[in-house]
């Protein structure tokens, strides 16, 4: 297990993560507006920041919410995944442009403002927004801050933390070969479950890679790490990843490209969960002996999603019980055939339950506690994650040979208090 001893350690690993690969440049300010929907209220403060290639990119790719209520910049980033080109991403936070009235007009009126002033093409700007459902944006404020935007320079890093709502930590990753790289930068603390979370994830490479290649690889990166991942089961109607390649280093196969995309997008799907609202432990659940991947992974987000197991392992308690009486549930009502003879269950590497039975004594419940105490994070620290350990519980169902894994978290005073604070 590594530990993180404070927020300026973390600031250096970023930092030796790498810088943007060629052809790609970070901007970054901020501006401040008084929202509408709530007059009177104090002056909120906007982050806008961008990504923008040196010129149009044609290899490109994304993947969005399958949320039914999609906020504006989801549908106009389907859009432009029909176009030849992509010309950069402009994002700001606080606001997620989500059923506004002017949703989709105030993304033309950015496109067409950003394009005016950097030259790039309106029409392939993806103009991304997270934050609070159901109010607008602040049009004017967010157009005069563009001038100031396109003046300044920032580092992954810096885009990173300008995308963050209620996360505590930026996040980065980084993979690289001997002819380019894979960036990618992440937000999302809350609104997490599979079929992608609330994040948005923008990553950037060098390596010259098809259209195709790119949203092949990025399909298959989305669906074994964002799609297997979970905070509170609420899905967000902003989320994306996207993928855009200036083609200026070299080429690699379409294996190990696809491998450095999986590999960017399972570090920030970790860092994500890590980061979720509240978090003290991270969940990792392990479903053996399915017959299906789907059947292993709903097993497993039934258990990660259980508000009982979130809040035993809050509580440092080893309240199998309850990882018995949730897997029980899901199956029971999804008609699954499992028989409790043959199901076994360990936690933290320990049996629990086999044969049908709990096998439990004092000394296991010690054994437990403890572990759990020790994988424990203190949700009030913020700016870093504290150590990279998770709480392992490995469910096998006793009737294939699938297996697959899912993350989640346990659920805090903290996240009660953070989302119930959110907009005030």
């Amino acid at each position: 297990m590594q530990h993180t001893a404070s927020i300026q350690a973390y600031h250096d690993e970023l930092m030796q993560r790498g810088d943007w690969p060629a052809g790609f440049s970070g901007r970054w300010t901020t501006l401040t507006f008084v929202p509408s929907e709530r007059p009177g209220l104090e002056p909120y403060r906007m982050n806008l920041a961008a990504i923008l290639p040196d010129q149009p990119v044609t290899a490109f790719a994304g993947v969005f919410t399958r949320n039914r209520f999609p906020g504006a910049p989801v549908i106009s980033g389907r859009q432009i995944l029909q176009h030849a080109a992509a010309s950069g991403i402009l994002v700001n936070n606080r606001i997620a442009n989500v059923c506004s009235p002017s949703g989709l007009q105030d993304i033309t009126a950015l496109q067409q403002e950003l394009g005016r002033l950097s030259g790039a093409s309106p029409e392939g700007l993806f103009c991304v927004s997270t934050g609070i459902i159901g109010w607008s944006l602040p049009l004017q404020e967010i157009t005069a801050a563009m001038p100031q935007l396109l003046q300044t320079s920032a580092q992954p890093i810096d885009v990173a933390r300008a995308i963050m709502t209620t996360d505590s930590f930026p996040k980065l990753r980084a993979a690289r070969c001997a002819v380019g790289s894979v960036l990618g930068i992440a937000k999302g603390a809350g609104m997490i479950e599979p079929n992608m979370a609330t994040m948005l994830v923008f990553l950037v490479t060098d390596l010259e890679v098809s259209r195709e290649d790119c949203q092949r690889a990025l399909s298959a990166a989305v669906e074994t790490s964002f799609n297997r991942i979970s905070v509170d089961s609420d899905q967000s109607t902003s989320d994306m990843a996207l993928l855009l390649s200036s083609g200026k280093g070299g080429t690699v196969a379409y294996e190990q490209f696809s491998s450095m995309v999986a590999e960017v997008c399972q570090g920030l799907a970790q860092d994500i969960v890590r980061n979720g609202e509240g978090v003290a432990h991270v969940i990792e659940v392990t479903v053996s002996g399915a017959r299906s991947s789907a059947e292993a992974r709903d097993c497993g987000k039934a258990i990660v999603n259980s508000p009982l197991v979130k809040t035993a392992i809050y509580g440092n308690d080893p309240n199998v019980g309850r990882i018995v009486a949730a897997l029980g549930d899901h199956c029971g009502n999804s008609g699954i055939p499992i028989v409790p003879e043959a199901v076994r269950i360990l936690v933290e590497d320990v049996p629990v339950f086999q044969e049908g039975a709990f096998r439990l004594s004092s000394a296991v419940e010690q054994q437990l506690s403890e572990r759990l105490t020790a994988a424990s994070m203190n949700p009030r620290i913020t700016g870093y994650p504290q150590n990279d350990d998770c709480v392992r519980i490995h469910i096998d169902l006793g009737m294939g040979d699938v297996q697959e894994s899912v993350l989640g978290t346990d659920l805090s005073h903290e996240y009660v208090t953070e989302n119930a604070d959110y907009r005030t």
